[in-house]
Formats: C-alpha cells, structure tokens, sequence
C-alpha cells in the first residue's frame, strides 16, 4: 500500500476531495474570477487549459509524487480551487503542500485557513510527517504572508531555482513547519478560524 494514498478530508467551510475531470467545469469557471494566469509569478492554468491540467496533477499521482485535490466550498457544492501535497518523501516523511490557487471570491477567506488546517492535520496525524514544506516565488508577497501567517518559518530561498514559462528565473522562497511545531501552529489556525471576522 502506497503511503500517500486518495482522501476526502471535510471541514466546516470546504471539503477536500479528491481531484476528478468532473471538477474541470467548476475550476475552468473558478479560475476565472481573477483571471489567476495573468499573475506573471505564478503557474495557474487558464480556463482552456484546466483539462490538460488535472490530466497533468492524475499523471503525477499514478507516479507517486502528487496527491491533487479539489477545494469544495461546502455551501455552494462547487470547486472553488486546487491544492495539492507533492514533492513526496514517503521514505522521509515530507511533502510539500501547493500547487494552490482559488478563485479571487474566496480568497482572503476562513476557506484557505480551514484547508490549511486539514491538510497539515492529516500530514502530521494521520501520516506521521516529519516536516511539512510550503515553497513559492519570491516575487508572490501575497503567498508569502499567507504562508508566513499559518506559521510556517523560512528555511530559506533558493536562488535561480527555476525557468520560469515566461522565461524569467524563479527564485523560490522555502518555509516549512516541523512536527514539534504543530501543536502550536494548529492552536494557532484553530484560534484564527474561531475568533469574528
């Protein structure tokens, strides 16, 4: 048995579920609102291109390295995102969590802390995780606060790390949360989620 394997994790506001073609309307409309693929720092798919890209996150889950969800906005039913663990380490006990986007209405929202919550939940309880890794462009100052927020700390940045599609250099900013850290940081975004908005 793989030990990574397909979960349906629910929580008050969103549902993870896992990743379908039957997502690609919901997303494909999702990733509209913002026109997300216009953010030059970024690998978000246009709507044309939403198909190819579940087809790519299947691909890389039959291979071991990616577990892709849908993000399920409980109260309307529909995927208002993607998220996903990858760069799986079984033999360490690591992933990363991203891969991430959601549409512009909900962002900002208790759906990306509460999403936050389950994922590092089941990575540090039910997969008995290590260390939980989070990376993205040093240019993305919106992900870095929302990381830096969840109380993930910088390991560090990799300098030229990738070809960006545009061509430029990435540099990726990595930040992880350690097994020792949970308690606190799940104290944490529990508190976040409970107090008034």
């Amino acid at each position: 048995m793989a030990w990574l394997e397909p979960v349906t994790l629910r929580g008050e506001v969103a549902s993870l579920v896992p990743l379908a073609h039957e997502h690609r309307a919901d997303l494909a409309e999702a990733v509209s609102d913002g026109e997300l693929w216009k953010l030059w720092y970024t690998t978000i798919p246009t709507a044309e291109r939403m198909d190819a890209e579940i087809e790519r996150r299947l691909g890389l889950q039959a291979k071991g390295t990616m577990l892709p969800f849908a993000v399920i906005e409980n109260a309307s039913g529909r995927a208002v995102g993607m998220t996903t663990y990858m760069n799986v380490e079984a033999a360490h006990r690591r992933v990363e969590i991203g891969a991430t986007w959601y549409r512009k209405r909900v962002q900002r929202s208790a759906l990306n802390t509460e999403c936050k919550l389950m994922l590092l939940g089941h990575a540090f309880e039910s997969l008995d995780c290590i260390a939980v890794e989070f990376r993205t462009h040093f240019f993305n100052r919106q992900s870095r606060r929302g990381i830096e927020r969840l109380g993930a700390k910088l390991d560090g940045i990799l300098r030229s790390h990738q070809i960006m599609p545009n061509s430029t250099l990435r540099d990726t900013c990595v930040y992880s949360i350690t097994a020792a850290e949970w308690p606190a940081v799940k104290a944490h975004l529990a508190w976040q989620l409970a107090r008034p908005r």
